[in-house]
């Protein structure tokens, strides 16, 4: 035989022969014909080395890349290190995941990471290893076992030679052919299919069930406020002697046509304002100027200052600033308790003990951050004459920091669609719907026959509206008459909020059941209270959010058996948030953050819902909302009286407080001083030392951001899911939970309320 020629000899080539350049990138270029001349066999050579350098080059490459996603991944795990540790030092107040219901609640998420983390190595090497089955698995199943039953019967036809074994051979059993990890795979899908897809396919029908109610009635309530807005459905003042009126006309416009000037001409009837707060110095002074500038008889006004404040300086701030107003005339008193004994609601009943509230007729209520228009009184409390079945008016609220962040942002897209929607429509069908515990003005002896203040749950608003309601008192809401205040801009503080919001209610639910069954208002109206305002607002909404989007979903990419239509995912879900914008136009372009951030939010929901409906120890916690200090600019107020068509007042008017203006002074004092010791050596140091004025977004007092671990928990979960789906090739779901999972992440790690400009 002849030794097999070299591939640079002179023989027939079979193939292409190809030359390396060094040119950048490298390539590779063919060169035509079947052979080479013989002269060239040092350049072969040469490509050959050259050829050799490339994919070492190209290694290199490999490994520098590696190298540097190695550089960063562990950079990224050292900034997570350093924020848990910032974390930790800015764990000064007390957390619900500090309680037992919190630590329950992340141990079960963090079992569920840690099973899905499994699973997905499983079903990795499942992969890799052939054994993926289509999902009809009880009929492949039962082939597979049939073919490896039949398995030693086909080794009885193997020649005579292989059959007849050494002794020191044996033919092996099915379960070493199989091998322990594809048993367990198998047994794990034969278990799934079983068991596991049966329960969860059962689960996801009964939420998607609960979806499509939750669903009509969000549909059902954008279709009535529709009808209000093309009929011009508002309450208006009503004329003397006559019964209120429902036309098109609001009380906005009843001031800007002189209507209501007209109407309640000397109707101005006795008038307390209450003002609680508890710890709240950045807000205090814009609060206490704005109400203190409310054009009302003086004489026929009093102004409650109820301060629950522990800190001895604020004490002493708030009580400098009624003193202010007090010497410029006001009707304005300080109280201040020893102890926080009920919160707000043990604050508000407190001082309506007070003997002269007697000689009152009404109670406006406004928290620590509002800010209302001066003829606040004079759209709201007109609405009260002639209406003795009217117990309060609530006033919408408007936002001065809505542009702040993205948090903020998303905030008033949900508040925007609660009273444009829900509380305008129960207000002009139902005469009814939860007070906001703020912004709002109450007739006293609708609270005074309702039982009162009580300080049993931390939604005494809601608490208060529900007792009036079952006593026959009508509520009703100027959506065009608006106050201004302040949204959370940090994440922490809107989570602690939100807790509050949502196990008050069920802790509520519990307690008034059986009043609701006793009372005598009609059934249809029982059965209202009952069945939409508790049951599906306050607990099928988080029930179904939390357990379709954050745990079944997941769970289908590892059991594709149960597989959640597309519809539910996608379809709906957008068209609710769609529906959710329209009362914020503007914030159109934020509707898939909407859209994430509620499904993210489901979670601090649904924690809360749950200790509140079984009375948890964090149900009972009350925890002041952080405020930032925004006040409300002239362009602010100008933009607030075109939008409610009211002739705005001279933004001059309005004064501010001194505490700002008080720092000032106090800064070029110190800069005289400094100015004073020129020739001196601590000059420099007297300038350090003299405050400046402090400005909103100052990031020297910015507090650390902290990590929230059960979102995290469910950021890796979502993203071990998306992992998991590729195997199954399913493209929305996979995107779903990568950018639900994303979003899980920012949230996690505090992201979402950074500032943006």
């Amino acid at each position: 035989m002849a030794p097999p020629s070299s591939w640079w000899g002179s023989e027939d080539q079979r193939g292409t022969p190809v030359v390396v350049k060094m040119d950048n990138p490298y390539s590779l270029v063919e060169i035509d014909g079947p052979g080479m001349p013989a002269s060239d066999k040092k350049a072969r050579g040469k490509n050959a080395k050259q050829f050799t350098w490339v994919l070492l080059l190209r290694a290199h490459r490999a490994v520098g890349c590696v190298a540097w996603m190695a550089a960063g991944f562990w950079g990224v795990l050292g900034a997570v290190n350093r924020r848990v540790r910032r974390s930790r030092d800015a764990d000064d107040e007390p957390d619900a995941e500090a309680s037992g219901r919190g630590r329950v609640m992340l141990r079960f998420l963090r079992a569920f990471l840690l099973l899905s983390l499994a699973m997905l190595a499983l079903e990795t090497v499942a992969h890799l290893k052939g054994w993926q089955f289509p999902q009809h698995l009880p009929g492949n199943l039962q082939e597979l076992e049939e073919q490896l039953q039949r398995l030693p019967e086909q080794l009885q036809h193997l020649p005579e030679n292989l059959r007849h074994l050494p002794e020191h051979l044996r033919v092996p059993e099915r379960q070493e052919i199989q091998g322990w990890l594809h048993r367990a795979y198998v047994a794990w899908l034969e278990f799934r299919v079983d068991y596991i897809a049966w329960a969860i396919q059962k689960l996801s029908t009964f939420c998607i069930l609960l979806f499509m109610v939750q669903s009509v009635d969000r549909i059902v309530q954008c279709l009535a406020c529709f009808w209000i807005k093309i009929r011009g459905i508002k309450p208006r003042i009503p004329a003397s002697g006559n019964k209120p009126r429902r036309g098109r006309k609001s009380a906005a416009a009843d001031v800007e046509n002189g209507d209501a000037d007209d109407d309640a001409e000397g109707y101005f009837p006795m008038v307390l304002v209450q003002m609680p707060m508890c710890n709240e110095k950045e807000v205090y002074e814009t609060s206490i100027s704005h109400v203190c500038q409310i054009d009302w008889p003086r004489d026929r006004l009093l102004i409650q200052v109820l301060d629950d404040s522990d800190d001895q300086v604020c004490q002493m701030l708030i009580k400098a600033e009624v003193t202010k107003w007090s010497q410029r005339g006001v009707n304005i008193i300080y109280r201040h308790r020893l102890s926080r004994t009920g919160y707000k609601a043990g604050n508000l009943k407190s001082a309506m003990s007070c003997d002269y509230v007697k000689d009152y007729e009404f109670v406006a209520i406004f928290d620590a951050d509002f800010q209302p228009n001066p003829d606040f009184l004079k759209l709201t409390v007109p609405h009260f004459k002639g209406n003795p079945e009217l117990g309060l008016v609530q006033a919408r609220w408007s936002f001065v920091n809505k542009d702040e962040n993205l948090l903020t942002r998303l905030q008033n897209i949900n508040l925007c669609f609660h009273f444009e929607v829900e509380q305008q429509v129960n207000g002009v069908y139902l005469n009814f719907f939860g007070f906001n515990g703020t912004a709002g003005v109450w007739r006293i002896k609708a609270l005074e026959d309702s039982g009162g203040w009580m300080e049993r749950t931390t939604v005494e608003d809601m608490d208060i509206a529900v007792r009036a309601h079952l006593n026959g008192w009508k509520f009703i809401f100027l959506n065009d008459v608006k106050v201004l205040c302040e949204l959370p801009e940090s994440y922490e503080a809107y989570r602690k909020q939100q807790h509050r919001w949502h196990s008050g209610p069920m802790q509520l639910f519990r307690l008034c059941l059986p009043a609701v069954f006793k009372s005598k208002i009609p059934f249809w109206k029982k059965a209202n209270l009952v069945m939409l305002f508790f049951l599906l607002r306050k607990l099928v909404l988080p029930f179904y959010s939390f357990t379709l989007f954050c745990v079944i979903l997941p769970l289908t990419m590892f059991v594709p058996e149960a597989e959640l239509p597309i519809w539910v995912i996608c379809y709906i879900p957008v068209l609710l948030s769609i529906l959710n914008i329209l009362p914020a136009p503007k914030s159109f372009p934020f509707i898939i953050p909407y859209l994430l951030f509620e499904n993210t939010m489901s979670v601090t929901k649904f924690n809360a819902m749950v200790s509140g409906l079984f009375q948890l120890g964090s149900s009972y916690e009350w925890i002041v909302t952080k405020k930032a200090g925004r006040t409300s600019s002239a362009s602010d107020i100008l933009s607030l009286a075109e939008e409610t068509h009211v002739p705005a007042r001279p933004a001059a008017k309005l004064v501010r407080g001194v505490s700002e203006g008080g720092l000032q002074e106090w800064g070029k004092l110190r800069e005289q001083e400094a100015a004073e010791w020129a020739n001196k050596e601590d000059a420099a140091a007297a300038l350090a030392a003299a405050p400046a004025t402090p400005k909103k977004s100052s990031k020297a007092n910015k507090k650390p951001n902290r990590i929230f671990k059960k979102e995290l928990a469910l950021a890796f979960l979502l993203l071990t899911a998306a992992t998991r789906s590729l195997l199954s090739a399913q493209g929305l779901h996979f995107y779903f939970l990568l950018f639900q999972g994303v979003t899980f992440l920012a949230v996690g790690l505090d992201l979402i309320g950074e500032q943006v400009s």
